[in-house]
């Protein structure tokens, strides 16, 4: 296919967008648009708050906050954050709000590509309809729409933008061989054409739906063996010599994505009068480990015949997930305010976030005269990794009392 002077204007300079708007502007004009003042400074300054990419040696690419400068773009992509409210219902709230931004700036031939999480039909039932009514322009004849899921592990160099196969859709054959060339460019795994918007749709909260379900296999067994008073761990290291065994382990669930997508797929399957049973046996398996782990910590203590209004804890880890600064849906902060509910004090250490953060957190405890009567390694950082148990004996009240959330440290009193 030959190539257009693309200008890309990309809605949302998070964890997705970012990466995107710099990978493209390698080819392209392109303006990333947030409606973060904050955001779009840092920015401006060189500055990626999330500590994910560099942007300072970056061209071609303008960051904005105002809706208006996104006009002269003829490629739209949005990457706008898609939760779900408390009651664990798709909140769409965010993606409208971006596809009205847009559609007020629409213009014929204009292509708009939608990368937020979303149930199958929400590009082409939800988004289009607004899209049409803001424009005046009609679906398939004056705009085009497409369908790339985003696939971004932050924190993760190894499987970074570049480097996952990216799956691609549009609305029609021409243009989906257009979105498919554009990702091309700057995907070196290369990319995956699927059938139609609404397969790959799909497809993304499949993936994250099937971790879910694995890894609410593994921790259902580490409470199961928990009982046994037996190491999840030793056994999970036995089975995996099979050669088809496959290596999930058991931990904290959060995050946009795992702890997420599945009420997607909840959601629509609902609407259409299918109850899928496993899905929510998964996310309630996954949701009660923060609560399981807490009650873990009474329980040791009271054993110990501590008075919880007097012990002190310290939490290593408050991210949804290692190296990185994302604390969306982290389920540490519920183990926080169980244990605090319970007369706990409670402190946190992770060195990729700041007090705004998190209310409990502290400095590097190994530079502070502080002791603890129970220590809890929550995630996996690369800061942690050098740690031992006899280093944390150094923090400790009494006799070492170590929760290896994510099972790192022989010497450890429990182990998920």
């Amino acid at each position: 296919m030959e190539d257009k002077e693309y200008n890309i204007g990309i809605v949302g300079m998070g964890y997705v967008g970012l990466p995107l708007a710099i990978a493209f502007s390698e080819y392209y004009n392109v303006i990333g648009y947030d409606i973060d003042d904050v955001r779009i400074s840092n920015l401006k300054n060189g500055i990626d708050t999330n500590l994910d990419v560099e942007i300072d040696k970056v061209s071609n690419l303008q960051f904005t906050n105002i809706n208006e400068n996104l006009k002269g773009c003829n490629v739209y992509i949005i990457t706008v954050p898609t939760p779900v409210d408390q009651d664990n219902v798709p909140d769409l709230s965010f993606l409208e709000s971006a596809t009205k931004k847009v559609a007020s700036l629409l213009k014929k031939e204009d292509i708009v590509i939608y990368e937020s999480t979303v149930y199958p039909g929400v590009t082409e039932e939800f988004c289009v309809p607004i899209l049409q009514e803001r424009s005046s322009l009609l679906f398939n004849i004056d705009f085009y729409c497409g369908y790339s899921p985003e696939r971004i592990s932050p924190g993760d160099n190894k499987y970074n933008l570049k480097k996952i196969v990216k799956i691609t859709s549009g609305s029609n054959e021409q243009v989906s061989d257009e979105i498919d060339f554009l990702y091309n460019k700057i995907i070196d795994a290369g990319t995956y054409k699927a059938p139609s918007i609404k397969v790959a749709e799909a497809a993304k909260v499949v993936e994250n739906t099937q971790r879910d379900i694995n890894i609410a296999l593994m921790n259902e067994l580490a409470m199961m063996f928990d009982r046994f008073s037996l190491d999840t761990n030793e056994i999970l290291n036995a089975a995996s010599t099979k050669w088809n065994f496959l290596k999930f382990k058991p931990g904290l669930v959060g995050g946009h994505c795992i702890g997420v997508d599945p009420y997607y797929l909840l959601h629509k399957s609902e609407k259409l009068g299918y109850r899928a049973t496993l899905l929510e046996s998964s996310r309630r398996i996954n949701n009660s480990v923060s609560k399981f782990i807490a009650e873990k910590v009474i329980t040791i203590m009271l054993d110990q015949k501590k008075d919880l209004s007097n012990v002190s804890i310290l939490i290593f880890g408050y991210t949804f997930k290692e190296n990185c600064s994302d604390i969306r849906n982290t389920k540490v902060q519920e183990i926080i305010n169980i244990l605090e509910s319970k007369t706990c004090n409670v402190s946190v250490f992770d060195p990729y976030i700041n007090k705004l953060q998190c209310n409990n957190l502290v400095t590097d405890p190994f530079k502070l005269n502080d002791k603890y009567d129970v220590i809890i390694v929550a995630v996996a950082h690369n800061e942690f990794l050098k740690y031992s148990a006899e280093d944390f004996n150094v923090l400790s009240k009494e006799k070492l009392v170590l929760l290896d959330i994510k099972g790192i440290y022989s010497g450890s009193h429990w182990k998920l």
